[in-house]
């Protein structure tokens, strides 16, 4: 029996999701991509964080171009289509994602990375998407990563395929820190622990309300986060946060 493709482990109020196809580097084959989207959708509704990893060497190398040779119109619209259904499924989960990048992703690994709501990687990690390269443009990766490095940066590269190494996927606003491959565990925790010292559902409203507004016109965007904080800030746990700020003490969330 061949071993799941995507493991669930679930330590407390992280829970982390492992691409487990290193044999593979990790390609997004539809079987694996359908497992991300049914682990996201089985996460704990009580934990606070996901971590998004993967084993071996490659975090992930995009598509499985072995599944890509001489197929349909309708299949190839059902592998983007699934594809796109995953990253969004990331975006609209309410625990904030963080990836875990311990080596190279390209293309819709890129994407995957791009997805993610924070990204922690290896000084030894690359960033790629270079389907220019083979004729497949990177026409969704593209989405996520041009909003994360502007459009210059991501032109570069889209037009010449070329990676970018973790230094520079930092400074251009891919990922959020770079460190050793021995400090990695150790930094996405620190992370992750940071997140869940506030309240789970204040935070999952803020997430939501982000993508709802980060792209749209400023006037837009006010009238989306405008209500939104009015009813944050008459529910239970901005009224304890506030309290207990006045009152010099720990607050007490709703959720923990």
């Amino acid at each position: 029996m061949e071993p799941h493709p995507v493991l669930l482990d679930v330590d407390g109020p992280i829970a982390t999701i492992t691409l487990a196809r290193p044999e593979k580097r990790n390609a997004l084959g539809l079987d694996l991509m359908r497992s991300v989207i049914e682990t996201l959708q089985s996460v704990p509704s009580d934990t606070g964080v996901v971590v998004m990893a993967a084993q071996g060497k490659v975090f992930s190398a995009g598509h499985d171009m072995s599944e890509m040779i001489d197929r349909s119109d309708d299949y190839y619209a059902d592998l983007f289509g699934t594809c796109i259904q995953m990253m969004k499924a990331i975006r609209e989960l309410r625990q904030p994602v963080i990836a875990k990048v311990q080596g190279t992703a390209t293309a819709a690994g890129c994407q995957l990375v791009a997805s993610c709501d924070l990204a922690i990687a290896t000084d030894t990690a690359w960033f790629a998407t270079p389907g220019v390269q083979i004729g497949l443009f990177c026409h969704t990766p593209m989405v996520p990563v041009s909003r994360a490095v502007g459009h210059k940066r991501a032109m570069q590269m889209l037009l010449t395929g070329e990676p970018v190494d973790a230094a520079t996927a930092l400074e251009w606003g891919l990922i959020n820190m770079v460190v050793p491959s021995d400090e990695l565990d150790d930094a996405v925790t620190e992370m992750a622990h940071k997140i869940l010292r506030y309240s789970k559902n204040t935070i999952a409203l803020g997430k939501h309300t982000y993508y709802a507004q980060a792209e749209i016109a400023e006037d837009a965007a006010y009238e989306v986060a405008t209500p939104v904080m009015a009813a944050n800030a008459a529910n239970d746990d901005a009224q304890e946060g506030m309290g207990a700020f006045l009152e010099k003490r720990e607050p007490r969330w709703t959720d923990q």
